[in-house]
């Protein structure tokens, strides 16, 4: 594969679907996207490429800041933003058929699901492999003040056999996002939008390894 990578997408140019990518979405909900210095999956990786669809959404990479207005440059209330939590709780067990469950600091689903969830203003998205967005949990204990969040989609990542997921409701960070702001801000749109940038991404990949093997 080609060395040459594109400044938004870090991605090589076999992979790029950023010319593909429509108008932003124009969000109401603020995606910040937190992601490990070691993650190192630049083939796979989608938090950059999950990004470029939204008016509002950053991507920070480091450990560590003191605070989520440090973080986003202005005065913020952790408590009206969600973070997607990585616990041991499973949405599906604790509410079982909603999609997104708001929890409470001891892994219930918390009370009047619809009402905390129309109260945020942004949701978090920790990026990295499973060891690596704990890192940044723990590293960051602003966290703690925020609205825990756990999904539970209706089908696996849409990954599939090319990479191992840790959970069967573990997606990829762009699969969250879609799911999480289309679920949000009651558009399916955004999720059809991300996804199908996500499926051509994956198109690539596979058509780039099948052609590696007979190379």
């Amino acid at each position: 594969m080609t060395t040459d990578a594109c400044p938004h997408c870090q991605k090589p140019s076999a992979l790029c679907v950023c010319a593909e990518v429509p108008a932003p979405i124009d969000n109401k909900i603020e995606v910040l996207f937190l992601q490990h210095p070691q993650e190192q999956d630049v083939e796979l990786g989608t938090a950059r490429l999950a990004a470029r669809h939204f008016t509002k959404a950053q991507v920070k990479v480091g450990l560590s800041w003191p605070s989520l207005g440090k973080l986003i440059g202005r005065t913020a209330d952790p408590k009206r933003w969600g973070v997607l939590y990585l616990g041991s709780v499973k949405a599906a067990e604790v509410a079982p058929g909603r999609e997104i469950v708001a929890l409470t600091k001891k892994g219930a689903a918390a009370p009047n699901q619809d009402a905390v969830l129309s109260q945020l203003e942004g949701v978090i998205l920790l990026d990295g492999t499973w060891s690596q967005a704990k890192a940044l949990w723990w590293r960051n204990a602003w966290m703690l003040k925020t609205q825990r969040i756990a999904l539970n989609p209706k089908r696996p990542s849409r990954y599939g056999n090319i990479r191992k997921e840790p959970r069967r409701d573990a997606l990829s960070t762009l699969e969250s996002a879609a799911l999480l702001l289309s679920r949000l801000e009651n558009k399916p749109e955004i999720e059809t939008t991300l996804v199908a940038s996500f499926e051509k991404m994956l198109s690539r990949y596979r058509a780039f390894r099948a052609l590696s093997k007979d190379s």
